[in-house]
């Protein structure tokens, strides 16, 4: 068996992830493969403009490119050159048929499957990459060893990393997991991955386990995470109409050990490619297993998490009395978090949404997340025009009414707040959804001001 690794797509997880085991392991050669060619040109770009940001990325990419790391539309060709292959394509919640709305669509981790069958020349092992649903590894290996001319073993080896920390995430990770099968064969395999990462990575952080076990812990994270965002902000409506403060509710959960302090941060809910989809796919595997019960309460988490977007509108109207009707919103931040060009499940874009229903004027700015901004809206920005985008938060600020702040980028604080109070129609407010700006000091300048659970 060589030792040459491809990822099959060019995302968020494989070309991070690529990156990093390429830099970890020049005596590799590690081949990133995707059949969309403008997003291979993306990371073959000469002024390195790759198709993603993520903070770090660029100088790893930079350090590889061309000498052990490579990226290619030749998915045939880098099969047939690579006997380990990684699976990171895309698996989307399914919007149709049985499970829509909650169920993963694994149409293209099935067409990557029989791909891989028919391009491979030789025995391979496979890793699942990608989050899917438990017991999609025996679907895969169904489909790969039915009278096929090789041997393939199927691996899942789920990747934790938050959007805009990823390269921190992957250089020094909590633990990195491997689930194989549990015989001679499998064990093997799963060696072959250990000693990819234990270039870089203490062994004692590299856990092995079954492959159910591994599919079904990436979806009982999200979910464990998602339940804690949810639940935190469920206790900020509370810290809103007693008087409390979120902040120092949460200080003190989380000086208990047994609680800690991650995820326990207030603000308009949690976005991206995974926390929502998890979490459904998750109630779908209780329901289809008739754990109706279990399946209400994660159902709940997705729930509250929307019902604290609702939440942010009717607390901007009650403010602004009673009527956002030609009213001028700047929303400073679209990415769902902080460090990354990503909107997928945004908390912005829904309330952006519920901003235009109020026919509110909304001037949007992010400093990296407009050309995703501007496709998610096209639907109703080509029927409306009462949306537009500005690079600059200054100039989206001019003549509004409020600004409502989604996203807690770190030159949101640092901005002319003064500025920006003397060129908005009074009075004027502030809603700080992320508890990142100095709110004494903008009360001093003269904003009205709002925060999650104060």
């Amino acid at each position: 068996m060589n030792r040459d690794i491809v990822c099959i797509g060019a995302g968020y997880i494989g070309g991070p992830t690529m990156a990093v085991i390429a830099k970890m392991n020049p005596d590799r050669k590690v081949i990133v493969v995707d059949i969309n060619q403008g997003r291979i040109d993306a990371w073959n770009s000469d002024d390195y403009e790759l198709p993603i940001y993520e903070p770090g990325l660029v100088d790893v990419v930079k350090e590889v490119r061309g000498k052990n790391l490579f990226f290619s539309t030749d998915v045939e060709g880098a099969v047939k050159a690579c006997d380990i292959i990684f699976v990171g394509v895309n698996t989307p919640t399914k919007m149709f048929g049985r499970g829509a709305g909650r169920a993963s669509d694994l149409q293209y981790w099935e067409s990557t499957a029989r791909g891989i069958k028919g391009y491979a020349n030789g025995d391979k092992i496979v890793v699942e990459k990608s989050t899917l649903p438990v017991r999609t590894a025996a679907a895969m290996e169904a489909i790969l060893n039915d009278h096929a001319e090789h041997r393939f073993t199927v691996l899942s080896n789920p990747e934790f990393l938050a959007e805009g920390t990823a390269i921190n995430d992957l250089v020094s990770p909590d633990r990195v997991l491997i689930g194989g099968p549990q015989d001679e064969v499998g064990i093997a395999a799963i060696q072959e991955i250990v000693d990819i990462y234990a270039t870089w990575v203490p062994r004692e952080k590299i856990l092995t386990t079954n492959v159910w076990s591994a599919e079904l812990t990436k979806l009982a994270a999200n979910a464990f995470l998602a339940q804690r965002v949810s639940s935190i902000n469920a206790i900020a409506g509370l810290c809103e109409a007693t008087g409390a403060d979120v902040e120092e509710v949460a200080r003190v959960m989380g000086a208990d050990h047994r609680i800690g302090s991650l995820f326990l941060k207030a603000g308009p809910g949690f976005g991206g490619s995974c926390f929502k989809k998890d979490v459904l796919n998750l109630v779908y595997l209780c329901e289809s297993f008739g754990l109706h019960t279990a399946a209400e309460y994660w159902d709940g988490v997705v729930k509250m998490n929307e019902h604290q977007q609702e939440r942010i509108v009717s607390r901007l109207i009650k403010e602004m009395f009673n009527t956002l009707a030609n009213k001028k919103i700047a929303v400073f931040g679209f990415a769902f978090k902080a460090d990354t060009g990503d909107t997928r499940e945004t908390p912005s874009g829904v309330v952006t949404r519920h901003l235009d229903e109020e026919h509110a004027h909304v001037v949007i700015t992010d400093p990296k997340a407009l050309p995703n901004a501007r496709k998610d809206l096209a639907d109703i920005t080509g029927k409306s025009s009462r949306i537009e985008f500005e690079e600059d938060p200054y100039k989206a600020a001019e003549g509004a009414d409020a600004v409502l702040l989604m996203t807690d980028w770190k030159i949101y604080p640092s901005l002319d707040w003064q500025r920006i109070h003397n060129s908005m129609r009074k009075p004027a407010l502030v809603f700080d959804t992320r508890n990142c700006l100095n709110r004494e000091a903008l009360i001093k300048i003269g904003f009205k001001v709002l925060n999650v659970g104060k």
